[in-house]
């Protein structure tokens, strides 16, 4: 018995020494890891949202010398007090707190008609960006190929990231990743604890490089034939712009893009160990900065008569150019919506675009009205709707806005 309670004795000595070596050396990595697992719960979502620079390493894009922030307009304005959708009306200001809406902003002429904020937000607050991340990688895309420093998009991954040969990304042609179309198989379901989606997210968690979750895909599928969207797509173009560039995305955002813009604060992006920055979900920014990359769009990649993204890439990041891609209900696309460079097109469009985030974050832009609306929101019931309702009603939203509105 004696030996036996030596045994347990120090066993259990040797638990407690493994424990507290954890928490000495990897006390950072388990604090986010408990954060990813808990990150969407109601009580904390908002407060996540607003903060990830206190939970992740972060780089930041500084605030430039001068900002050219939007002028507020002097005419009063109502926001729509309800829409349609399906023959059924929905109260504007009871979906704007179901979805937790914790900015909404209305653009017109370059002018900011309606600013709200929810959740303890503020216009001075960032907010991280998840997928509206990637139209902000795209257009960086596509001023580093006007600089020549990315030779063509008919090239292949592996032309640029040479130790990506085998993977499921060896010899696609960079246009097919833009397009979400590259034949990678994910599976992006945030609603299923063991999706690869929520899989990378506690692997990023530990502050491993994305590099190395990236080339763990498989091919499932012939590049550029099926719209399937694969997050880490983006963070392979990401990889690629940074390879091309000899620049990391931030140097590179804020000296090509952010100082453009005349951005009004600072924005920043989660990182992983190796310094890469998650390119495909990992930008925060305030809603108003947010907006002026919805403007820029608008304005065919011109800010102030200057041309910062060339026009013809935005042109073609906004016009499906295949039937793969066509928005739509299709055979050769999991979603309904269409795709052109890291920009969504609404089912239905009439020339209007948008970027989207998971939990309901959107930049959507209607050239007709010269319209931009900003919706960021903290909306913890995403994952449980699997029809996309909440997409739907969004975009009814802001097509009756955008109705609604003086031409």
């Amino acid at each position: 018995m004696k030996l036996m309670r030596k045994i347990v004795l120090g066993l259990g000595v040797v638990i407690a020494i493994i424990a507290l070596t954890i928490v000495l050396f990897f006390r950072q990595e388990a604090y986010q890891l408990y954060k990813v697992v808990t990150f969407f719960d109601a009580g904390a979502i908002s407060e996540n949202f607003r903060g990830v620079k206190n939970i992740f390493p972060t780089t930041t894009v500084p605030k430039p010398e001068q900002s050219q922030p939007f002028p507020m307009s002097s005419q009063p304005y109502s926001l729509i007090e309800n829409f349609q959708v399906h023959d059924s009306a929905v109260v504007t200001k009871a979906f704007l707190d179901q979805t937790l809406t914790d900015a909404l902003i209305i653009i017109q002429h370059d002018t900011i008609l309606y600013e709200y904020y929810g959740n303890g937000f503020s216009a001075s607050d960032h907010h991280i960006a998840w997928s509206m991340s990637k139209s902000v990688i795209s257009a960086l895309f596509g001023i580093a190929i006007a600089e020549g420093k990315i030779k063509s998009i008919e090239q292949t991954v592996t032309d640029y990231l040479p130790d990506f040969a085998g993977t499921g990304y060896d010899k696609v042609r960079i246009k097919d990743v833009l397009q979400m179309s590259s034949g990678v198989g994910f599976n992006e379901d945030y609603g299923d604890f063991n999706s690869d989606i929520n899989i990378m997210g506690r692997y990023f968690a530990l502050g491993m490089p994305m590099a190395d979750f990236s080339k763990k895909l498989r091919r499932e599928r012939e590049p550029g034939t099926y719209n399937h969207y694969v997050s880490i797509d983006t963070q392979v173009l990401g990889m690629i712009l940074t390879k091309a560039t000899g620049k990391s995305i931030t140097d590179y955002m804020k000296e090509k893009l952010w100082s453009q813009i005349g951005a009004e604060s600072e924005a920043y992006w989660i990182k992983d160990k190796s310094g890469m920055e998650f390119a495909l979900g990992g930008l925060n920014a305030t809603a108003r900065d947010y907006a002026k990359m919805g403007q820029l769009f608008l304005d065919t990649g011109k800010w102030q008569g200057r041309q910062v993204v060339p026009r013809e890439w935005v042109l073609a990041s906004i016009t499906p150019d295949a039937p793969h891609v066509m928005p739509g209900k299709r055979d050769n696309a999991v979603l309904a919506d269409g795709y052109g460079f890291q920009w969504w097109i609404p089912e239905g469009s009439k020339g209007e675009f948008d970027a989207q985030g998971i939990y309901d974050q959107f930049i959507y832009v209607d050239p007709h009205k010269d319209m931009v609306i900003v919706k960021l929101s903290s909306n913890y019931h995403y994952k449980k709707d699997r029809k996309r309702v909440f997409h739907d009603l969004e975009i009814a939203l802001f097509r009756k806005i955008v109705e609604q509105a003086k031409p």
